[in-house]
């Protein structure tokens, strides 16, 4: 009986202990905090009034080097593709189509050689990493500050950068096709040209001392025919006679080797020691 009766002595004393705390910072709430920055010295000595903010009339500051949603700058894109093939998640496509010429200029002065007839960035499954604006050469992939994107339908979520309609992308491939079939065609006729070989023409040429008013017979085009090479007959065998030594002579003197000595270096005198004549 006594431990009933002190239970409930517990369970109002703790509910007071909590209604004075709620009480407490209801009445500290009725003025708002302070905005200032982390650095301050002063900033975790501020721990009273009100944190709430109304959403969406009001925000908390972001930080410019935050992660948030991806945006394209298409005017300074030159569709390298490398954003796509860093992306850990496979969040972003690319389909480029080569242009005949080169098109334009990014701001930093990079030419661009490609359109782009997609590039979609799927933020649903974009794990914001940041590697595609690290590898971005012409920083025209930045993140922005937008962080409030939700949707209702996650298909919403797939965002489009594209400057060309599926109209002006179908024309750039049919351009870039024919231009490919004429460059094919001319280097086929050039190379045909080399291959064929033509008649050299031999012509005498015309003598310095020719008089005036007399006609010189034109000669005839010599038409110089070049035989292909023939083969090379194989050498015919003819079996060689022996050869017959004759005997040497009784009177054959033997061959006497003539040596012939080389002159040798003079040998230095002997110093002999001698005594010296007494006074």
């Amino acid at each position: 009986m006594n431990t009933y009766f002190k239970n409930i002595q517990i369970g109002i004393k703790t509910t007071w202990v909590g209604m004075k705390l709620t009480l407490k910072h209801l009445w500290q709430a009725r003025y708002r905090r302070r905005e200032h920055n982390i650095r301050e010295s002063d900033y975790f000595f501020e721990n009273t009034g009100m944190v709430t903010l109304q959403y969406p009339l009001e925000t908390m500051p972001i930080p410019d080097n935050g992660r948030y949603r991806l945006h394209n700058e298409m005017d300074d894109c030159i569709v390298c593709d490398k954003c796509a093939k860093v992306c850990p998640v496979d969040c972003i496509e690319i389909e480029p189509i080569k242009a005949t010429e080169e098109v334009g200029r990014a701001s930093d002065g990079s030419p661009i050689r490609l359109y782009a007839a997609k590039f979609d960035i799927d933020m649903a499954k974009c794990c914001y990493c940041g590697l595609c604006t690290t590898v971005c050469p012409t920083e025209c992939l930045t993140m922005t500050k937008t962080f409030d994107y939700s949707e209702f339908d996650i298909r919403d979520m797939n965002y489009h950068y594209a400057n060309l309609t599926p109209e002006q992308a179908t024309e750039k491939k049919m351009l870039y096709e024919q231009f490919v079939k004429e460059k094919e065609a001319l280097k086929s006729g050039e190379l045909s040209g080399k291959v064929k070989v033509e008649s050299v023409a031999f012509k005498e040429p015309e003598s310095s001392n020719a008089k005036p008013g007399v006609d010189l017979e034109a000669k005839p085009d010599v038409d110089v025919k070049t035989e292909p090479p023939t083969a090379r007959p194989k050498p015919v065998f003819v079996p060689k006679k022996p050869i017959t030594k004759e005997p040497e002579s009784s009177n054959a003197k033997p061959d006497v080797d003539v040596k012939t000595e080389t002159p040798t270096a003079r040998p230095k005198p002997v110093f002999r020691p001698t005594m010296k004549p007494k006074d």
